[in-house]
C-alpha cells in the first residue's frame, strides 16, 4: 500500500484520540460497527477453541487452578479485541504465535518456579516493549528488517517452527499429544489438508463446500476431534451449568509483578533474545497483514483503509503494558491472526452488501469485544477436555507454516544449510546461545549480505 493510502481517511466512523503520530481512532461495537453474523458465528467456536488453548499450559506449567487460567485468558482476548476497538487497528489481531513455543522452552527450562516463571514472562514482554517503542518511534523497525540477512531471519522462523513441533511430540507429548492421540491427530490431519493441501487448494476452485470448509480455519478440525474423542475413550465431557465469576483477585495475587514482585536484571537479560525474536516474528505478521489488506483494498476503493506503522508499533506496545502488570504471558498480544485476517479481508472484498466496511467484519468475529465465552460455564466446562487438543493443533499448524514461509526465503544450497543450522541451534539451545549461533553461522557461512529494498 502506498504511502499517500496511509494518510487518506478512513470513512468508516470512529472517535480520534491519541498522539499525533499514532492517530488511534476508537470504534464503539453497535455504535461505529455493526454485527456481521457470518464472523460472529465462526468466531464464536474458533474464537474459543484458541483463546482458552494456553489453559492447559497456565494450570500445568505455572500453577493456576481452572478458574484463575480462565481469568487470564479473559484478560489476554479483551487486549487483543481493544486492537481494533480501541485503537483501530484494520488487522485481525492474534498471538505472535511462532514466538510462542521459544517463550515457553526458554522459561520452562530455566525456572522451575511459577512465580519466577511469571516473573520472566513480565520482563520479556517489557523488553519487546522497549523494542516496539524505539522502532515505532524512530521509525528504524523497516532499516532492521532489511539489514538482517535473508538467511538470518529464516532462520529465526524456521527455528520457531522446529519448536512449536518439539513442543508436541518431544517437551510434552505426554501432556497432550498422548493423552489424545486419536483426536489430536485427525484434528491436526483435517486441518494441514484443508489449509495447505495443494489438490484441495485447486478444487476450492469449482467446490464451493470445500471453500467453505476451508476459510473456517481450525474449526472443522476441532470438531471432528470433539466428535471422535469421546467414541474413542479420548474425551469425557461433564457439562456445568451457570456463569463463571473469572477470579480475577486471585489471579492479581499470583501474576502481576505488583503483587509478585517485579524481575530483577538477570531476567530481563536473559529474556532480550526472546524478545527480539519476538520482534521481528511481528514486523513479518505487519508485513504480511499489509499485503493481504493491499490486495483487497484493490477490489474496495469506497473505503480505503489507513495503514500507519507508527500506530501499530504503539499500539501493541501499550496492549503489551497492560498485560505485562495484569496477566504477563509473552508473546499473546501481537497484532496479526493470518488465517482469521484473510478470511475477514477475502469477504470484505465481496462488497457493501456484504461487509460494509472492514472493522465490522473484525469486530464481529472477536465478537464485537462481549467476552461471553469465558462467563458461560456450559461452554468452558464443554470445552475443557478439548483445550489440550486445542493447544497442539495450534502448535502443529504454526510449525507447518513456519516451515514452508522459511524454506522457501533461501536463495542457495549454502543459505539453505545456514537456516536449518540456525534453526536447530534456537530450538534446543538458550536464546543467548541460539541468536550467537544465528549470528556466527550467519557470518561465516553465508556473509551478512543485507537486503536492498529501499525504505
Amino acid at each position: 500500500m502506498t504511502e499517500q493510502a496511509q494518510h487518506r481517511s478512513d470513512p468508516a466512523p470512529g472517535w480520534h484520540w491519541g498522539p499525533g503520530k499514532a492517530k488511534f481512532t476508537a470504534r464503539v461495537p453497535f455504535l461505529h460497527t455493526r454485527l456481521l453474523w457470518p464472523e460472529f458465528l465462526q468466531g464464536l467456536f474458533v474464537a474459543a477453541a484458541t483463546g482458552l488453548a494456553l489453559v492447559p499450559i497456565f494450570v500445568g506449567m505455572f500453577g493456576l487452578s481452572f478458574e484463575q487460567a480462565v481469568a487470564m485468558s479473559l484478560i489476554h482476548t479483551t487486549l487483543i479485541a481493544s486492537a481494533s476497538i480501541v485503537f483501530g487497528e484494520p488487522y485481525a489481531p492474534g498471538w505472535i504465535t511462532p514466538a510462542l513455543p521459544l517463550a515457553l522452552g526458554f522459561v520452562a527450562v530455566t525456572w522451575a518456579d511459577p512465580t519466577q516463571r511469571f516473573q520472566a514472562m513480565t520482563a520479556i514482554t517489557l523488553d519487546f516493549v522497549a523494542l516496539l517503542v524505539f522502532f515505532g518511534i524512530t521509525g528504524l523497525g523497516g532499516r532492521l528488517m532489511r539489514w538482517l540477512p535473508t538467511a538470518f531471519k529464516a532462520g529465526l522462523i524456521l527455528g520457531a517452527g522446529i519448536a512449536a513441533l518439539k513442543r508436541v511430540f518431544v517437551d510434552d507429548a505426554e501432556k497432550f499429544l498422548l493423552q489424545a492421540p486419536v483426536a489430536t491427530t485427525l484434528a491436526c490431519a483435517i486441518c494441514l489438508i484443508l489449509m495447505f493441501s495443494a489438490p484441495l487448494i485447486r478444487m476450492r476452485e469449482n467446490h464451493k463446500f470445500i471453500a467453505m470448509l476451508a476459510a473456517l480455519g481450525l474449526l472443522p478440525g476441532f470438531l471432528a476431534a470433539a466428535i471422535v474423542g469421546p467414541l474413542v475413550g479420548e474425551v469425557n465431557y461433564e457439562i456445568q451449568w451457570g456463569w463463571l465469576i473469572p477470579p480475577l483477585g486471585e489471579l492479581w495475587d499470583k501474576v502481576s509483578p505488583f503483587a509478585i514482585g517485579w524481575p530483577d536484571a538477570d531476567m530481563f537479560i536473559k529474556g532480550a533474545p526472546v524478545a527480539l525474536i519476538g520482534y521481528v516474528l511481528l514486523f513479518g505478521d505487519l508485513v504480511t497483514g499489509n499485503a493481504v489488506l493491499a490486495e483487497a483494498q484493490e477490489k474496495r476503493p469506497d473505503q480505503p483503509i489507513e495503514i500507519n506503522t507508527n500506530r501499530s508499533h504503539l499500539s501493541i506496545a501499550i496492549r503489551n503494558v497492560v498485560m505485562a502488570i495484569t496477566a504477563p504471558f509473552f508473546p499473546t498480544q501481537g497484532t496479526l491472526w493470518t488465517g482469521v485476517h484473510v478470511v475477514i479481508a477475502e469477504r470484505w472484498k465481496q462488497g457493501k452488501g456484504a461487509v460494509e466496511n472492514l472493522h465490522s467484519g473484525i469486530q464481529s468475529y472477536y465478537l464485537m469485544g462481549l467476552p461471553v465465552l469465558f462467563l458461560a460455564l456450559p461452554l468452558l466446562t464443554g470445552l475443557k477436555p478439548l483445550m489440550g487438543i486445542a493447544l497442539s493443533l495450534t502448535l502443529v499448524l504454526t510449525g507447518f507454516a513456519c516451515s514452508y514461509v522459511a524454506m522457501a526465503m533461501p536463495r542457495d544450497n549454502t543459505e539453505r544449510g545456514t537456516v536449518l543450522l540456525i534453526a536447530m541451534g534456537l530450538a534446543v539451545f538458550s536464546p543467548w546461545v541460539g541468536l550467537a549461533i544465528a549470528v556466527g553461522a550467519t557470518l561465516l557461512l553465508t556473509g551478512w549480505n543485507t537486503e536492498t529494498a529501499e525504505d
